[in-house]
């Protein structure tokens, strides 16, 4: 890994609280196919979370601007992945959603200003998470889908940058301490990459006991 990739990465590093298990990783080399399906569901679902956003605080002109060019960026994201899935001769079709993102989510039972603050914090962990995945993930892949992950890490890096940076912004005004809350959510997000699960999905813990 390039020293600028190894600076970009570190502070995501720093900021979550474990790596994702080397379980993990050879579940995603030996279900590449899934792998991309859920990526894509992955993108696609990024972009509606920024829309949602957009539409329901259209009096924050901060947020509007940065969730815009994320969702931009992760309907790209989408584009591309699907792209490489049709060379593949890969088709894309549903699967179901991995517990991760809903279990995170069910982490806030917050209202009002605060709930805002929990969804921006919760995004930027989910982003970190795909950060941290893409970088390990692409020396093991073949030489396309590893050019692809590593070419993701600077835009993804820059997502969880801006969600964090909202959420900093909104806090005080929702008297939220925010390294607290964040504590909250990143031992819950700790306990998801690292408990068991039955299936496997972009952003699933241990997969040991999933179906190849």
């Amino acid at each position: 890994m390039s020293d600028a990739l190894t600076n970009l990465l570190a502070p995501i590093r720093a900021f979550l609280q474990c790596a994702t298990p080397e379980s993990w990783l050879r579940a995603a080399c030996e279900n590449q196919t899934l792998l991309l399906i859920d990526h894509a569901n992955c993108e696609k679902k990024a972009a509606s979370t920024a829309m949602n956003l957009m539409y329901k605080f259209t009096d924050r002109p901060e947020l509007l601007k940065k969730m815009s060019q994320l969702a931009r960026e992760e309907l790209l994201h989408f584009q591309q992945v699907v792209e490489i899935m049709q060379a593949r001769g890969i088709a894309y079709e549903g699967v179901s959603a991995s517990r991760y993102a809903s279990s995170l989510r069910a982490l806030s039972t917050a209202k009002g200003e605060a709930q805002l603050v929990d969804t921006l914090l919760i995004g930027a962990i989910i982003e970190a998470r795909s950060c941290e995945r893409f970088a390990v993930l692409a020396p093991r892949l073949d030489a396309e889908l590893a050019k692809f992950y590593r070419s993701l890490l600077k835009s993804e890096a820059r997502h969880y940058e801006d969600y964090l940076s909202l959420a900093a912004t909104y806090a005080p005004d929702a008297g939220v301490d925010l390294d607290a809350r964040l504590s909250e959510l990143l031992a819950g997000e700790t306990l998801l990459v690292q408990g068991g699960d039955d299936q496997f999905r972009f952003h699933s813990g241990d997969p040991s006991a999933a179906a190849h």
